[in-house]
C-alpha cells in the first residue's frame, strides 16, 4: 500500500534532515508523526519515527546528565486540589491552561511545545484549583515524570483534539501507559456508582494489585474545527457511560464555564463556612473537605483543639433547618455554614 505522504510531512522530514540540535530534531520528528497519514501503508514509518524519538531522548539524557530530572516533574500542590492535564501532542492543553488561569505556558501550532510541567491557579467561585500542563504523552516514549505527576494528583483531565479521528485510540493509549504504573483512570460516573465493583475496573485491579483509582474526566477540545461533531458522537457512544465529557474550544471559549465547575466536581470536595456566634458567617474563605466528611472532620480542620473541646454545633444550609444543632457524626454538604461551640 502506498504511503501517500503529505506535503506537511515532507516539509517536516526536510527540517529533520537539516536540524542540528536534539531539540530541533525532536520537534521535527513530532511534527512528522502528527502529519503522517494513519493507515496500513505507513505503519513501518510511524514505528521508525517512534524509535528515532526514543533514541534521541535517551541520547539527550545521557549527554546532559540531568541527575535531578525527576525534580522537574515535582509540582507542589496548592489551592483546593491539583488536576493534571494529560493528552497527546497538539491537543491544546497549554492554551486551555492559559485560558483558565493566569499562567503563561508557551503556545504554538506544532507539537512538543511543552517540555516541563507548567502549573497555574484556576479560580472557581471562592476557591482556587491548581491545573498542571504537562509534556505530551507519546505512547511508550512518554516521560516517566508525567505519569508520576498524574499519580500524585487529585484528579486527571484527558485533553483531546475533538477533530482528530484517532482520539479513541489516544484514550486507550493513555490508559495503557498509566496502567503500567498501577494507576487506573476511573471516570466519575464509575466512581459514583456500583458499577465500580464490576467490569473493566475489577479486571484492571485484579491484574494490578495495589492499583490506584484516579478520578478522571475527558475534555474534548477544538470543537470548533471540522470533523469534531462526528468524532464527538463516537466518543459519546464509547465513553459517556464511564467518563464525564466536557466539550470545549479553548480558542473561542465555548464550554469553559461548564468545565470550571466540572474540574471542581472532579475533586470530590465540599466547601464549609464558619460562623462565630452572634456574627454573620464568613462566606469568603471556605474550608475544603472531602465529600462524606463529618462535623468532627470539620472541627479538626478548623483547629485540633476543637476535637476534644467541642460541646455542640449549629448548622445552616440547604439540608438543615437554620441554626439546627447537629451531631458529631453528621455528614456535611457543600455550602454548609457551621457554628462551633466549645
Amino acid at each position: 500500500m502506498p504511503a501517500n505522504l503529505t506535503p506537511d510531512y515532507l516539509a517536516a522530514e526536510a527540517r529533520f534532515r537539516e536540524a542540528v540540535t536534539t531539540e530541533d530534531k525532536l520537534a521535527a520528528l513530532d511534527e512528522m508523526y502528527a502529519t503522517i497519514p494513519k493507515h496500513k501503508g505507513t505503519e513501518k514509518l510511524r514505528a521508525d519515527i517512534k524509535r528515532r524519538v526514543s533514541k534521541l531522548r535517551e541520547k539527550d539524557k545521557q549527554s546532559s546528565k540531568k541527575s535531578k530530572r525527576f525534580d522537574e516533574f515535582h509540582v507542589e500542590k496548592q489551592g483546593a486540589g491539583q488536576v493534571v492535564l494529560l493528552g497527546p501532542p497538539n491537543s491544546g492543553r497549554s492554551m486551555l491552561v492559559s485560558r483558565l488561569t493566569s499562567a503563561e505556558p508557551e503556545i504554538a501550532d506544532y507539537p512538543y511545545t511543552t517540555q516541563a510541567p507548567m502549573p497555574g491557579m484556576m479560580e472557581f467561585e471562592n476557591v482556587t484549583i491548581q491545573l498542571v500542563d504537562t509534556p505530551p504523552m507519546f505512547g511508550e516514549h512518554t516521560e516517566g515524570g508525567v505519569i508520576s505527576l498524574a499519580r500524585n494528583a487529585d484528579a486527571v483531565a484527558l485533553v483531546l483534539d475533538a477533530s482528530d479521528n484517532a482520539l479513541l485510540d489516544q484514550i486507550e493509549e493513555i490508559r495503557e501507559e498509566t496502567a503500567k504504573s498501577r494507576m487506573v483512570l476511573a471516570g466519575g460516573r464509575m466512581l459514583g456508582g456500583d458499577s465500580l465493583l464490576g467490569g473493566d475496573f475489577r479486571i484492571a485491579t485484579q491484574h494490578a494489585p495495589g492499583a490506584v483509582l484516579k478520578p478522571a474526566f475527558i475534555v474534548a477540545n477544538k470543537i470548533d474545527l471540522p470533523g469534531a461533531a462526528d468524532n464527538l458522537a463516537v466518543l459519546d457512544e464509547f465513553y459517556s457511560g464511564e467518563f464525564d465529557i466536557y466539550r470545549i474550544s479553548a480558542l473561542t471559549g465555548d464550554g469553559l464555564e461548564d468545565l470550571r465547575r466540572g474540574i471542581f466536581e472532579s475533586l470530590g470536595i465540599i466547601r464549609v463556612y464558619t460562623k462565630v456566634p452572634g456574627k454573620p458567617p464568613d462566606l469568603t474563605q471556605p474550608f475544603t473537605l472531602k465529600k462524606g466528611s463529618t462535623l468532627m472532620d470539620f472541627a479538626a480542620t478548623v483547629h485540633k483543639d476543637f476535637v476534644s473541646r467541642l460541646r455542640f454545633a449549629r448548622a445552616w444550609g440547604k439540608h438543615h433547618l437554620d441554626g439546627a444543632q447537629i451531631g458529631r457524626d453528621h455528614v456535611l454538604e457543600d455550602g454548609d455554614v457551621v457554628e462551633l461551640h466549645e
